[in-house]
């Protein structure tokens, strides 16, 4: 699977995207800080943070005890310059 595939995989879902929302409001954020806003199992808010590394949409930081997540943009902003700049109004005025 592509790099670009693995990005709109993980953007495909609304949990997901709900987490980058968090991360982009304020980075840094534990496992326990996410879970507490999503009514699933911290197990099955695990497999979303996983999915989302596996993209690089998503680092993290060991920091004693806690395992901190952060958000990457870079992918997102590979995809906007590979399919939606060149799709903008000043590109496809006539």
């Amino acid at each position: 699977m592509s790099d670009d595939d693995l990005v709109f995989k993980a953007l495909a879902d609304p949990t997901r995207r709900h987490l980058l929302d968090q991360l982009f409001e304020r980075d840094g954020r534990t496992l326990t800080e996410l879970e507490s806003e999503l009514e699933m199992t911290r197990f099955g808010v695990m497999k979303h943070l996983r999915l989302l590394e596996e993209a690089g949409l998503v680092t993290t930081r060991k920091e004693g005890r806690e395992k901190r997540h952060f958000l990457n943009p870079v992918p997102i902003r590979l995809i906007h310059d590979r399919w939606i700049d060149k799709y903008t109004e000043h590109h496809v005025s006539v």
